[in-house]
């Protein structure tokens, strides 16, 4: 499970649509309807939030809209609640692994938009969270390479 803090603009269509159906199932963990993933380390952020159902429809309500601007059909009725008004702080640190990560991912998927990724040293988060300083979250589980 990958629940990006880029913005979902920066994702090439794979990534979109894999986004989609991981923030779905992100949101049903959330609301008791799954017994797997209930621990996994990407939904700390949500859980820490006073409503995180309203935070991760919030987060789905984001990459909605992008599929939208797209021009895909993601269907806003699978969001089960009303979306929070909170934004949720994500670090420096972390908006530059995800950066560099999905740069990997992009490097043989969408030459283009690994472009437009490239022109920037920290992205634009998605719209759920704010940057602030700091190294990578201590839920990520970081990749070693070698």
């Amino acid at each position: 499970m990958r629940l990006w803090s880029l913005h979902p603009r920066y994702l090439d269509r794979q990534g979109l649509l894999a986004l989609w159906r991981e923030a779905l199932l992100a949101q049903k963990v959330l609301q008791g309807g799954t017994r797997g993933y209930r621990h996994h380390p990407q939904l700390a952020r949500f859980r820490q939030q006073a409503d995180p159902l309203a935070a991760i429809a919030a987060y789905l309500w984001g990459v909605q809209r992008e599929a939208q601007r797209r021009g895909y059909r993601f269907r806003a009725e699978k969001i089960a609640a009303a979306p929070t008004e909170t934004q949720i702080p994500v670090t420096r640190g972390q908006m530059i692994y995800e950066r560099q990560h999905l740069a990997r991912k992009l490097r043989a998927r969408d030459p283009e938009r690994l472009a437009a990724l490239d022109a920037t040293e920290v992205p634009a988060p998605h719209p759920l969270f704010v940057v602030v300083p700091g190294p990578v979250e201590a839920w990520e589980r970081v990749a070693v390479d070698g």
